[in-house]
């Protein structure tokens, strides 16, 4: 079990002349947990995440960063604001230079990095979010989605080891909120504890490894995803809705099929609970291969001609440093978010499939064919493409 990187013990906080916001909460945080605080307009969630890095102090009650209490003078927080980075809802209210480039520097320049260092991390933190290039860029000639990369490059360009998203999707279409999804994704592959809040359940259901629902600064349920909002009456009170795929597992079970114990969270997830309600077979006789491609360590040339000889397969691409190289050599790609549950369905099909992801995410499709693998008693082939394989030895 991971160790406990944030904690609350009884946590309370009124604004002035105001209601109660928080009101004697406790709670842990574990290392690279990724985390919802779900709950309805008004609940505490942006108060609460005000007070993890310091924003806001609590009236009493304590909060611990690495099994320290949180102190508020001046040098304490700005490590705590080095070590907890924050992403606003609004990137309009974090977003304060005429440029790109400036705006990200901000963080660095203020806690002392010399030009070189500013300039390698603020390079560093552009091209994690995709916007290498960009540097002389007005933030107001930008896109929604864009000003959202360069609030979290801001956060990025300090290194934190913990990561708080204020509503992440606010105001983004879906391809942008999908596509911020699985950046958080990648930064908690790489190491960094990702904590959300939302009144989204479709978006917290299947991203969270656990959900603390909130409800008038009191916590009503904190658990894994498809226990915390399993509850009817946890969700009313909540003025929330169950998920939609954890709704139809209890309508099925209500109807007396035979249903695995593990609930979907993924599409993927509830065909295999269809597939053993209606004792269909998961997959064809022989089932197709999961190619992955590591663009950190190929040679895009060679892979653009490889392709041109297997057109027949499906190409998903994970992470903003694969999606932007495959968009650099013109690769037309068939999945860009879900991709290793899209690319299992392929292979339950006997379709083949390659996935173009960066070193960091690897070893999470390897890990999720294998379990899917052994939970169904199918055995999908995957494999690193030559060329990857022997730029990784």
């Amino acid at each position: 079990m991971s160790s406990i990187i944030l904690e609350a013990r009884d946590i309370r906080y009124r604004y002035p002349r105001g209601l109660e916001a928080i009101c004697g909460i406790s709670f842990h945080i574990r290392k690279c947990e990724k985390i919802a605080i779900v709950g309805p307009n008004g609940a505490g969630k942006s108060t609460l995440m005000l007070l993890f890095n310091g924003m806001i102090r609590p009236d009493s009650g304590i909060l611990l960063f690495d099994n320290e209490p949180v102190r508020y003078d001046k040098s304490s927080l700005r490590m705590i604001r080095k070590r907890i980075g924050f992403v606003l809802q609004n990137p309009d209210r974090q977003i304060i230079a005429p440029t790109v480039y400036q705006d990200v520097a901000f963080g660095p320049v203020n806690l002392g990095y010399s030009e070189s260092e500013v300039k390698a991390a603020v390079g560093g933190a552009l091209r994690y979010v995709g916007l290498e290039g960009f540097e002389r860029r007005p933030p107001h000639q930008l896109s929604g989605g864009e000003k959202k990369r360069v609030a979290i490059a801001g956060v990025l360009a300090m290194d934190p080891d913990v990561l708080i998203f204020d509503e992440p999707t606010a105001g983004l279409d879906p391809s942008g909120s999908e596509d911020i999804m699985e950046l958080l994704d990648e930064l908690n592959s790489q190491g960094k504890t990702i904590i959300i809040s939302t009144h989204d359940i479709e978006l917290a259901y299947p991203w969270a490894d656990r959900v603390i629902l909130l409800l008038g600064g009191k916590i009503l349920q904190e658990d894994i995803p498809d226990v915390a909002f399993g509850s009817p009456e946890y969700v009313r009170k909540a003025h929330l809705s169950m998920p939609t795929l954890l709704e139809l597992y209890f309508e099925l079970e209500k109807r007396g099929f035979s249903l695995p114990e593990r609930k979907p969270r993924t599409i993927l997830d509830m065909l295999n609970v269809i597939d053993r309600a209606f004792h269909n077979r998961p997959c064809c006789s022989e089932p197709g291969a999961i190619m992955v491609y590591n663009v950190d360590l190929a040679e895009m040339d060679s892979f653009r001609a490889w392709l041109s000889k297997n057109p027949e397969l499906s190409i998903g691409a994970m992470g903003t440093r694969a999606k932007q190289r495959a968009m650099d050599y013109q690769i037309t790609m068939d999945f860009t978010y879900g991709v290793i549950d899209k690319c299992i369905l392929k292979a339950l099909l006997g379709e083949g499939s390659v996935i173009l992801t960066t070193e960091s995410m690897v070893q999470r499709i390897f890990d999720r064919v294998r379990d899917f693998s052994r939970e169904n008693g199918v055995n999908i082939p995957v494999s690193l493409l030559p060329e990857a394989s022997e730029n990784t030895e």
